[in-house]
């Protein structure tokens, strides 16, 4: 299949007819305990490729088994189901791809299809600035599941592509939970050694983008470090996001074994949030300050947030380029400022908040959205392609999933992605944890290292690690 990305979408109707529906349902009273039991699916191995994925108001999502796939690189997407496999060349414009393929995903079944996946950071290389940056690695990765699961307080949905396999979720969700299996717990100074790593490098780096900056090159980074995990023991990933979830209070989280990542995450803000109805929304978060045990400490640093000089410049220029990117892809007058500079608990850090919603034009739809803000500006910088241009000068190796998202959408236009923050990633037999600080020209090398301290405080205490 040689498909131009500015071709007709009926040019992927041959995959899209392809994909099984999910024929089957079943409805069950609700479990005491959605992250638990999530967690439990996830942890059964009832298929190589899952996403457990925790929406708004505490819902959570699990997908699993891919009966359809699509996977971008910079030049071409590559489309599975059924045993068969399409290529099709992207002409650098994967999202493109991905609209196209999604809309004739919808325009052949009776009903939308959900869609979990993932998005790397390098794709803001096509994007915003210098493509051939962009690397040979996929850059975007969806699976359309054989089976979903959705956990609410009031009941439990399964719907699957067949009744086996609504059948074995169903009877999975009605066995008892097993015992706990015993996990090796980091001691607090194992923590804070793990955390430790890096920190002289990393000092450099913030000096250096300091530096660009006096000289007129950008108005902000967010430069970050990368914390490698030892090879033994094994994260046990499962385990690391339930313990983490009770222990954050992440805006999204998620738990992923999906196209080549693992992940589990606790993100304190979503790239973008868009509704069947058009309606968009971005949530920047920029100005932090440790939060722990001790409230009037915590009001303390609250208060110093809220009047530090540098910690509202980075905020307030956060939020005027969300501002421009929303307006890039919003009717006319819908863009507004429905909250700003509001505090957020998120683990153990606290943010500067805002929010920035707006109408899509009637021209642009989800992936338009998406392509205008991602890589969220709270990970990039400003302006986003010199900020790229920095980072690939100052950061060691490609960030991959860090900096990217994760997310859940709909064929009928829905996409929800949560910004890949406070994550343990794993690829490759390698895991690592990575964290990021905004660099501005009141910077300092020590303050920026300590706030990639505090924020890899909402993981690093968490982890799990597999028995052998």
């Amino acid at each position: 299949m040689n498909n131009d990305p500015g071709s007709p979408r009926n040019t992927w109707d041959p995959w899209a007819v392809s994909v099984p529906p999910l024929i089957s349902a079943v409805t069950l009273e609700p479990g005491p305990d959605a992250a638990a039991t999530a967690t439990r699916l996830a942890g059964a191995a009832l298929a190589d490729q899952y996403v457990v994925y925790e929406g708004e108001n505490e819902v959570w999502h699990f997908a699993a088994g891919p009966a359809a796939s699509l996977t971008a690189d910079a030049d071409t997407l590559t489309a599975r189901s059924a045993g068969r496999t399409w290529t099709s060349r992207t002409g650098r414009k994967p999202l493109t791809a991905f609209s196209a393929a999604l809309s004739a995903l919808h325009d052949a079944g009776d009903e939308a299809r959900h869609f979990y996946g993932w998005a790397a950071f390098e794709l803001a290389h096509l994007l915003h600035a210098d493509p051939s940056a962009a690397g040979d690695q996929p850059l975007l990765h969806v699976m359309i599941p054989s089976v979903e699961v959705t956990l609410t307080g009031d009941r439990t949905v399964v719907r699957a592509v067949d009744e086996a396999w609504a059948r074995k979720v169903a009877d999975l969700l009605a066995e008892s939970p097993g015992g706990r299996s015993a996990h090796d717990i980091p001691t607090p100074e194992s923590a804070e050694a793990v955390i430790a790593v890096g920190t002289a490098a990393y000092g450099w780096a913030v000096s250096r983008t300091v530096a660009d900056i006096h000289a007129g090159l950008l108005e902000k980074a967010v430069v970050s470090r990368k914390v490698a995990l030892p090879p033994e023991p094994r994260p046990d990933f499962p385990a690391t996001y339930l313990a983490g979830r009770r222990a954050n209070t992440p805006a999204r989280s998620y738990l992923m074994d999906l196209g080549g990542y693992q992940a589990a995450g606790f993100s304190p803000e979503t790239v973008l949030e868009v509704g069947e109805d058009g309606r968009v929304s971005t949530q920047p978060l920029a100005g932090t300050r440790a939060l722990g045990t001790d409230p009037a400490q915590n009001e303390r640093l609250r208060a110093e947030l809220l009047t530090d000089p540098k910690e509202i410049h980075e905020h307030a220029v956060s939020v005027r380029l969300a501002w421009d990117e929303m307006a890039a892809v919003c009717r006319a007058g819908s863009v507004a400022v429905e909250e700003f500079m509001a505090v957020r608990p998120r683990g153990s850090v606290q943010h500067l908040a805002s929010r920035v919603t707006g109408r899509l034009r009637a021209d642009a739809g989800p992936w338009d959205a998406f392509a205008s803000l991602f890589p969220a500006i709270t990970a990039t910088g400003v302006s986003k392609r010199a900020a790229l241009q920095a980072l690939a000068r100052h950061e060691q190796g490609p960030r991959g999933l860090y900096g990217g998202a994760v997310f859940r959408g709909s064929t009928g236009g829905a996409l929800d992605a949560a910004l890949v923050l406070r994550t343990l990633i794993g690829a490759r037999n390698e895991a690592w944890l990575r964290a990021g600080a905004g660099v501005t020209a009141h910077s300092s090398p020590e303050r920026e290292i300590e706030e990639t301290r505090e924020k890899l405080r909402s993981v690093a205490p968490y982890l799990r690690f597999a028995e052998d």
